[in-house]
């Protein structure tokens, strides 16, 4: 088969006959696609035993059949497969629509091409409804999947133009702004050719070369182009015609231009991870004593449940040299990967100087020796609670009387300067709270949320607990609570001053799923609530140097993945897009080392890279052959700017920057301490020098 040309943002090719290899069309600005590339069948599954949740903070470029210059903005849903009707190929959506109408306020499924700059196009495809019971047809000036406009055929008799809203104005809803509405009806039986053109805020819409609606709108002049539909149907030669040559754009805007003064990615280390290697499911810390940071792998065993109930099968403790330190357990290829946190951490909790490991296995919070994974102590977890046998909760299914635990996290309670008190939780409702010598302090209950956060607001030495829509005292007395208000979960947590003025009070900031993103103050009144979609993972940094304060990024995975919001300390949107399809832990990158911070996106050499406040992909990472299933930021080189360790299940490689620092003061940001790890925590980078 010969290759598609790229020719604007896409590979462009069409077929005229059933069955030949699409040819190339060698004309300006223009994308054609007849589908006949994809093999028949689903063109993406679940990985494994693996629920789409493992997308949440892995990246997987695709989860069967490269879609290359397309993408299913909906990535866990599986919503498309390809086939051959009457020997021409085509394209389904074919999902029913009870796959769909539960959420079908909140997304559609989608298949996309093109660019976010694309705009004064002309866009067209044949559709064959296979249902009358919702819509079918054009996805175009697509800025996310909340953001966009369509041309669609729908309840069995009408043409629509419409718009979906960004912003929900309440819990699981989005608004439809409608543009118009044309009597049209027609039969499952057979192809409509739809065809939408774009000239500034003028859009035309015609069926079959009929134009059955004309109207102006100008929230949104540009974007991606592509196929929606909520109910299944087939689609047949796509086509995007424009005036302009793409290819420039596309390229800049994937990050092949970038911008000056940004140090390049070089490759400073790697090594083999055979049979132990995982995913997103590593510590970091110093284990062997010699004050250079060793990492932790840690493999499952998933039971019962792969994302509520997981369980360490095998830890092996690595130098970034490659060099096995030790290992408990027996590795086996497979064990890798995951869909939730292990609990897990590297920390020296009694104060000796010398780290351990502390590890929930076998029903038991289990503290290792950190040099050898020897064990040194145990104590059984707490028996799971009748209030679980009376009721409903998230997880239905307890099949333990005792705790299998979800997280461990540290604090200092009791003012010593040092954060030995130990927070263990389960999955999502129950959390007990241990000294350094696994004396039972206290405990609590609420909707936690997945990672609590441990901040000293009130400035009296000792941190309080802030975990899931709740503050607590170091005592143990919960002091405000939106438990019963918010339905949904909270993913991450912080606290903190991040406005820029020293007098301002802290406030508590929380992502939190479906409720979207929202500030406390101290008391616990709401200050704002940004309902932007299922916002996951967190970052605090200074993204904007032409901004007072911190900004706040938050990244969107379930119902509306890869919208990643950055906004202000008071709550207000400063940019939103759509980078990516998939999430992301957004880790804050110190790499200029001149005080501003970037976020790493993902390992990817397309999809990926850095990203600077506005959203605009700063670096790249070479075409190298490097891993990109996961990956992190942290200094290893010791030089205050971070690198960036990327790896899979089988290999770990680390970059650093191409030249050494050259200003007169380096940029030292104080981060999230290593021992309260979390694929799920907030991460907070405050300004510090050197």
């Amino acid at each position: 088969m010969k290759r598609l040309l790229l020719l604007g943002v896409l590979l462009a090719g069409c077929a005229s006959e059933p069955r030949r290899a699409p040819e190339s069309v060698p004309l300006r600005g223009v994308f054609r696609d007849d589908f006949s590339k994809f093999p028949a069948g689903l063109l993406s599954a679940p990985v494994g035993q693996l629920n789409p949740a493992i997308q949440e903070y892995h990246y997987l470029a695709h989860r069967g059949v490269p879609l290359e210059p397309w993408s299913m903005p909906l990535v866990y849903l599986d919503a498309w497969a390809a086939g051959e009707e009457d020997g021409k190929p085509y394209l389904e959506m074919h999902l029913g629509p009870d796959n769909i109408r539960m959420n079908a306020k909140l997304y559609s499924p989608q298949f996309v091409t093109g660019d976010h700059f694309l705009k004064d196009c002309t866009v067209e495809v044949s559709v064959k409804p296979l249902s009358k019971d919702d819509m079918a047809g054009l996805v175009f000036r697509y800025h996310t999947n909340r953001h966009h406009y369509v041309f669609v055929l729908t309840g069995g008799n009408k043409a629509r133009l419409a718009v979906r809203q960004p912003i929900e104005k309440e819990y699981r809803v989005s608004d439809w702004r409608e543009l118009g509405v044309a009597d049209f009806p027609y039969d499952v039986r057979q192809y409509y050719r739809l065809r939408v053109e774009c000239e500034g805020p003028k859009i035309r819409a015609s069926i079959d070369g009929k134009q059955v609606l004309a109207v102006e709108d100008s929230e949104r002049l540009q974007g991606k182009v592509g196929l929606t539909a909520n109910i299944p149907a087939r689609f047949r030669d796509f086509q995007v015609q424009g005036p302009i040559d793409l290819k420039e754009m596309t390229e800049a805007a994937r990050g092949v231009s970038l911008p000056e003064g940004a140090p390049r990615p070089v490759l400073w280390k790697k090594f083999e991870t055979p049979v132990y290697g995982c995913g997103r499911n590593v510590r970091f810390g110093d284990l062997d004593g010699d004050g250079r940071l060793d990492m932790l792998f840690a493999q499952i065993i998933p039971k019962v449940d792969s994302g509520n109930f997981v369980e360490a099968s095998c830890l092996t403790a690595v130098t970034l040299e490659g060099k096995v330190l030790w290992q408990v357990g027996k590795p086996r290829e497979g064990n890798g990967l995951l869909t939730s946190d292990t609990p897990f951490q590297i920390h020296d909790g009694d104060g000796d100087g010398k780290n351990e490991v502390w590890l929930i296995k076998d029903f038991k919070l289990q503290v290792l020796e950190g040099a050898t994974g020897k064990v040194r102590k145990t104590m059984w977890l707490p028996d799971v609670p009748e209030e679980y046998r009376k009721k409903q909760f998230e997880i239905k299914e307890r099949p333990h009387d005792l705790n299998a635990g979800d997280s461990i996290s540290f604090f200092d309670l009791s003012g010593k300067g040092r954060r030995s008190e130990v927070l263990l939780k389960d999955r999502y409702r129950f959390f007990w709270v241990y000294d350094a010598d696994l004396k039972p302090l206290w405990e609590g209950s609420g909707q936690l949320g997945h990672f609590p956060y441990p901040a000293d607001a009130d400035g009296d030495g000792r941190d309080e607990v802030y975990i899931g829509y709740a503050r607590w005292s170091p005592e143990g007395k919960q002091l405000w609570s939106h438990d019963t208000e918010l339905k949904d979960h909270a993913d991450a947590v912080a606290v903190g001053n991040f406005t820029g003025d020293p007098k301002a009070a802290p406030r508590v900031y929380a992502v939190g799923s479906d409720e979207g993103f929202l500030v406390f103050d101290l008391e616990g009144n709401i200050l704002k609530h940004q309902r932007v979609g299922h916002t996951q993972n967190m970052t605090v940094a200074k993204l904007r140097p032409d901004l007072p304060g911190l900004q706040i990024a938050a990244i969107n995975f379930w119902k509306n993945p890869g919208i990643l919001t950055v906004f202000d300390p008071d709550g207000n949107i400063l940019v939103q897009e759509e980078p990516h399809h998939h999430g992301s832990m957004i880790f804050p990158v110190n790499w200029r080392g001149d005080g501003q911070e970037y976020l790493l996106l993902s390992g990817n050499v397309k999809e990926g890279g850095m990203l600077d406040g506005h959203l605009k992909r700063a670096v790249m990472f070479p075409d190298d052959g490097h891993p990109d299933l996961a990956a992190a930021a942290l200094d290893v080189t010791g030089d205050a700017r971070d690198e960036i360790l990327l790896w899979d299940q089988g290999r770990v490689w680390i970059y650093t920057q191409d030249r050494p620092f050259e200003g007169k003061k380096l940029y030292a940001p104080k981060r999230s301490p290593h021992f309260n790890d979390s694929n799920y925590r907030a991460q907070v980078s405050l300004p510090g020098w050197k």
